[in-house]
């Protein structure tokens, strides 16, 4: 989540918002969210095993967390791209969120003719 808060405002110059789920309490939460110092909305509480099902997400079962899923959307609220990773290796990162939206920008653009 501190990678995506870094460029945080790159992504919003690119036309993207942000928000993150999290299994995490409200005060386990909150305490990330300040220790990392997140300005987008983090949304916790969510049951692990029934989210993960529902995202089709890794679930860990002995940490009751979800390994990221990471959904980019268009306007219309449907999946434009979708990264599921399955262990720290290979997640999706916030500089490729933001060359994926920068790039969804340009095309609906040019689409429009301008």
């Amino acid at each position: 989540m501190a990678d995506f808060q870094k460029h945080l405002g790159d992504l919003e110059t690119a036309g993207g918002e942000l928000f993150a789920l999290s299994t995490d309490p409200f005060d386990k939460a909150k305490g990330t969210v300040e220790l990392l110092g997140l300005t987008f909305p983090v949304l916790f509480g969510l049951e692990g095993a029934k989210t993960a099902a529902l995202l089709g997400a890794f679930h860990e079962t002995m940490r009751d967390i979800i390994q990221p899923a990471n959904f980019v959307l268009n306007l219309d609220r449907s999946i434009a791209h979708l990264s599921i990773a399955s262990g720290p290796i290979g997640r999706f990162a916030a500089e490729d969120a933001v060359r994926y939206v920068k790039s969804a920008k340009e095309k609906a653009q040019a689409a429009k003719g301008g």
